[in-house]
């Protein structure tokens, strides 16, 4: 029998409690989980791709199932290098869904043995974006909410400006 993979694609410039709703929810649903960093040549990176790969892996120790990996080059490629039959993509609301599914219908015609599966975020994370977490953190501000825990300290370290007295 074939193992049943999925991808769960992603800057994760950091990963956020999101995030690891969508990694949770998805994992039973499969053989097997990759989550992997994507390089996005549009977006410049707080974190380097290695780091978040980092990251991710501490937030995922709890889940057997789930692998963390770093890739750049096209999404439709990497579904077929690792044999999976689904992509796995969070929606957080309707404006998340035209760019997404554009996404899905490339992807589809790049890899058509692969099947993108959309599965919306709770509600508790409907607002939540790395962006906010970089900017939140960016000025010193409480993001123990909205991030790991087994994370906040890097995060923090890299992003918070210095205390002026």
């Amino acid at each position: 029998m074939n193992k049943r993979v999925a991808i769960c694609p992603g800057s994760f410039d950091p990963i956020t409690k999101g995030h690891l709703d969508i990694i949770h929810r998805a994992a039973p649903m499969f053989d097997e989980l990759i989550v992997v960093v994507m390089t996005n040549h549009a977006k410049k990176c707080s974190f380097t791709a290695d780091e978040r790969r980092v990251m991710i892996e501490k937030s995922v120790a709890d889940i057997k199932n789930v692998k963390v990996d770093c890739y750049d080059g096209l999404l439709a490629e990497y579904t077929e290098k690792k044999n999976a039959c689904a992509i796995i993509k969070g929606l957080r609301a309707v404006s998340d869904f035209e760019y997404e599914f554009q996404m899905a219908l490339t992807n589809k015609k790049l890899n058509p043995k692969v099947e993108t599966l959309f599965l919306t975020t709770s509600a508790d994370n409907m607002y939540l974006s790395s962006s906010m977490v970089r900017l939140i953190a960016s000025m010193n501000g409480d993001i123990t909410e909205f991030v790991p825990s087994v994370i906040h300290d890097d995060i923090m370290q890299r992003l918070s400006k210095p205390k002026k007295d």
